[in-house]
């Protein structure tokens, strides 16, 4: 009975205005009912004075994402384009196109596309090929304070691993923290392993996240570390700001070429953005 409900959790915020989990109570009541403005309210005046409270910051989101200004849709059709160049120690471009579609489920968001991946190299080697994977993913929500990311992708090709699966898990702790681990698998003609352990932190309007990778490589493991520096507009709207150093990669998307490195330092920007809340855009270069 959300109106009685609404009433009752309004008398006890009445009576004790410092507490927090009352007035987290009413705001998720006032948006069940789809009273969403002001159900913000009433988040946002809490946030005043606790502005890392998770459990407040979980319910803004949540207003946000039922609200109509911001409605997820159930079902999304997304595609993309990414390619890397370079020419030292030898000439490679790298290009993938993608194309999928993703579905929110009641237990988390989910997707599966195709990639069309295509490699270009000098004279010297004369390589021209065009390949295709499949994929799918997953963010499963264990528990309030618990979820995974669980993929699987599948490539016919050469230069895509034959396989590719990841699992990760994420433990939300209190004031914003959560911490994460997981492992990557690929396989070419050898099994590749990467395992990678996160820590990650809300503080306002950024969210900011350490990340070690460590490459089990037959010469022994091979670590890199990635600093993500997230500042938020609104609910959807990001700038994301990356820096790596070391060996393994964080987004092996052609892995064939990226496990034969050494070393490297990497710089990227990203933006992402929401138009009229049915489109959602990233654009980003490193």
């Amino acid at each position: 009975n959300y109106k009685e409900a609404a009433a009752d959790a309004r008398k006890l915020v009445n009576a004790f205005p410092s507490y927090g989990d009352a007035r987290i109570l009413l705001g998720r009541i006032l948006a069940w009912q789809k009273d969403y403005k002001q159900a913000a309210a009433v988040i946002d005046t809490l946030l005043k004075t606790e502005p890392d409270n998770a459990d407040a910051l979980s319910a803004r989101r949540d207003i946000s994402l039922w609200s109509k200004e911001n409605t997820a849709v159930a079902t999304d059709f997304r595609t993309g384009y990414s390619f890397d160049y370079f020419t030292k120690p030898y000439t490679r471009f790298w290009q993938v196109f993608s194309l999928g579609a993703g579905h929110r489920f009641k237990w988390g968001p989910a997707s599966a596309g195709v990639n069309v991946g295509n490699l270009i190299t000098d004279e010297s080697t004369n390589i021209y090929a065009t390949e295709l994977q499949f994929e799918a993913e997953a963010y499963p929500r264990l528990s309030n304070q618990n979820y995974a990311y669980v993929a699987y992708a599948y490539s016919p090709g050469t230069y895509f691993p034959t396989h590719r699966a990841a699992l990760e898990l994420w433990q939300i702790l209190p004031a914003g923290w959560a911490v994460s681990a997981g492992l990557n698998y690929y396989y070419f003609d050898r099994s590749v392993f990467i395992a990678l352990a996160s820590v990650e932190k809300y503080l306002g309007k950024y969210w900011l996240s350490g990340k070690c990778y460590v490459y089990f490589k037959d010469d022994g493991p091979r670590t890199s570390f990635y600093l993500n520096a997230r500042r938020y507009f609104n609910d959807f709207d990001y700038l994301q700001l990356t820096l790596g150093t070391g060996t393994a990669p964080d987004e092996p998307y052609g892995i064939r070429e990226d496990i034969n490195r050494l070393s490297a330092n990497s710089v990227r920007l990203a933006y992402n953005f929401n138009i009229k809340g049915r489109f959602s855009v990233r654009l980003g270069a490193g």
